[in-house]
């Protein structure tokens, strides 16, 4: 067993690397606080609601994480950012799983790499989605989407949600542009305890993240 090579000791790493009847092993530590998608999306007495300074310090955490993958000298594109993707530990530590769709970025003579298209609906880039051609910033849209998801605790995709709100993409965007009506989308379980000149500048770099050319 030996040091993975290309995860970094913090936001995106898994522990060790190995062999064993030719089968490769990553393994990860137990994060003991599961993913960021069950504290935003699960119901029940188990479940509490993340508070907000939680809620930055996840969002920063796998901001850095994904930063870490695009500026090493071998860019990463993880391919699978989304929010059941970033696992906790008992310190609410955020860390990057599942590298399984992960692709090398492009060489540098390249801006691209042709790729077939694969991830989660409603998390993959949309010029990904059209062309094929995938970028080291179409996880700069995953990104984005997994901010808002941290601000309202709504499901990028939701069927039971009114016809025409089921894609959260599709309606939310004037709402995150404007201070007043991003109070009306923020996750209710925060009570209101939230600074909400910070919400506001998170809701700006998800719209940033989410623009056709992601500014990350």
């Amino acid at each position: 067993m030996y040091p993975s090579p290309l995860l970094e000791k913090d936001h995106a790493k898994g522990n060790w690397i190995g062999k064993e009847d030719r089968e490769l092993l990553l393994i990860y530590e137990f994060m003991q606080k599961g993913s960021l998608a069950n504290h935003l999306f699960g119901r029940g007495s188990g479940i509490q609601p993340l508070p907000w300074d939680i809620r930055l310090k996840i969002a920063i955490g796998a901001a850095r994480g994904l930063a870490f993958l695009h500026t090493s000298d071998k860019q990463v594109i993880h391919r699978g950012f989304k929010s059941s993707n970033i696992l906790l530990d008992g310190s609410y530590f955020a860390k990057i799983s599942d590298f399984g769709l992960a692709r090398w970025g492009p060489s540098a003579s390249q801006s691209h790499v042709t790729i077939r298209v694969m991830g989660t609906y409603g998390y993959v880039a949309p010029e990904y989605l059209a062309t094929g051609h995938l970028y080291v910033k179409s996880a700069v849209y995953s990104f984005g989407v997994v901010l808002v998801e941290i601000l309202t605790s709504l499901r990028v995709l939701d069927t039971n949600r009114p016809s025409g709100k089921q894609n959260l993409m599709d309606w939310i965007k004037p709402c995150l542009s404007e201070i007043i009506k991003l109070k009306q989308i923020m996750d209710s379980r925060l009570g209101g305890k939230y600074p909400s000149k910070a919400a506001f500048h998170i809701s700006q770099l998800a719209l940033k993240c989410l623009a056709a050319e992601p500014r990350l």
